[in-house]
């Protein structure tokens, strides 16, 4: 992936870096200027505390907790389910095995252990097949965590079928379950399927409002009355309680009221793009499900470094993206109009135009 350049974003820039670049639009700020606050740390914040129980019914969920970060959410689900020296299975790019900074170890002292995927995606016989005899020469197999989308699958929509599968085939087993909602919305609305039963076969479930939802800051994880007490006793201690946290809360709670159905458009944007930059000479882009979008640049001579310098010195930002050096990702957002899609195909053009009379 493209290291950031620390530094203020250029004016007029298209930004499909990712989903997470949204700036709050002026009706969210005025939700957020005008939150009921109280202290959050003491249950006496009106706007979190409605966050949560919105988002306890939304998942199908006994209670909720609010969190700064998605990860923070990732982290303190392992820390809840886990001892040290315990084992978790996931898809082998799954996001809390590859883009926590070895949280999991350095926090919790536990393992990951990857599974081989499909689009980020398993099976229960894999599950099965990866939980560990009980043997005080292994660690235990303790949890399993999907990730609803899959993000280095693509943005693939698990279906809530086969959620439901892997499920059970780690509770037959003993295991808690997990499900990194980060893009939970983006599932719902391209399956039509609601968020609890996504949710229904795991022990807790997150949704990220700082992705498509567009909010500035927050997620929230769900789970048992007793987990999320647990869950809440981890937050304090790695400095997530907040004061009057309602300022945060009421972006999401915006983002609830006016945000899901249009994730639609995301999705339409990228499969507009998917499908321009299928026709571009020495391109091939993978049909997206949701709002990411994977081609590989590898046909055109350059790589996916080279690719994405060059669209951003002419105001498009995308992300090299592994595996393979010329694979690419792209992320349609609320913040991107089908105007720029089309601004953006425009420009990939004439990067690739160039790419190829130089070779």
């Amino acid at each position: 992936m493209v290291r950031p350049i620390p530094g203020r974003t250029p004016p007029g820039l298209i930004n499909l870096y990712s989903d997470t670049q949204t700036k709050p639009s002026r009706a969210m700020r005025e939700a957020i200027m005008s939150a009921e606050v109280g202290d959050e740390q003491r249950g006496e914040d009106p706007s979190v505390n409605a966050l949560c129980e919105r988002m306890a019914d939304l998942m199908g969920k006994e209670a909720a907790v609010f969190m700064p970060s998605g990860t923070m959410c990732n982290e303190v689900a392992v820390l809840v389910h886990c001892r040290p020296g315990d084992e978790v299975i996931g898809a082998s790019d799954c996001h809390i095995l590859g883009y926590e900074g070895g949280a999991p170890a350095a926090l919790a002292g536990v393992l990951v252990t990857p599974l081989a995927s499909v689009r980020g995606q398993f099976t229960p016989e894999q599950v099965e097949a990866g939980v560990r005899f009980r043997s005080r020469y292994s660690p235990n197999t303790r949890l399993m965590t999907a990730e609803q989308t899959a993000n280095m699958g693509g943005g693939a929509v698990w279906p809530v079928a086969q959620l439901n599968a892997v499920a059970q085939a780690a509770k037959k087993h003993g295991l808690a379950t997990h499900l990194d909602g980060a893009r939970l919305m983006n599932a719902v609305v391209a399956s039509g399927v609601a968020a609890k039963e996504h949710a229904a076969g795991f022990d807790t479930a997150w949704l990220d409002f700082t992705k498509g939802l567009g909010a500035p800051i927050g997620a929230v994880l769900c789970g048992s009355r007793e987990m999320i007490d647990i869950a809440w006793r981890w937050k304090q201690r790695m400095g997530g309680a907040l004061r009057q946290g309602g300022i945060a809360a009421a972006g999401c709670l915006y983002a609830l009221d006016h945000n899901i159905e249009r994730l639609a458009e995301d999705h339409a944007n990228a499969r507009a793009l998917a499908a321009g930059l299928g026709q571009l000479p020495g391109v091939t882009a993978e049909t997206p499900e949701t709002n990411l979008v994977f081609f590989d640049v590898s046909g055109t001579g350059m790589t996916g470094d080279a690719f994405c310098r060059a669209m951003e010195a002419e105001g498009v930002r995308v992300g090299a993206q592994g595996p393979g050096p010329g694979r690419v990702r792209a992320c349609t957002h609320l913040d991107i109009s089908a105007a720029d899609i089309r601004t953006a195909l425009d420009v990939a053009e004439r990067v690739v135009t160039r790419a190829r009379k130089a070779a």
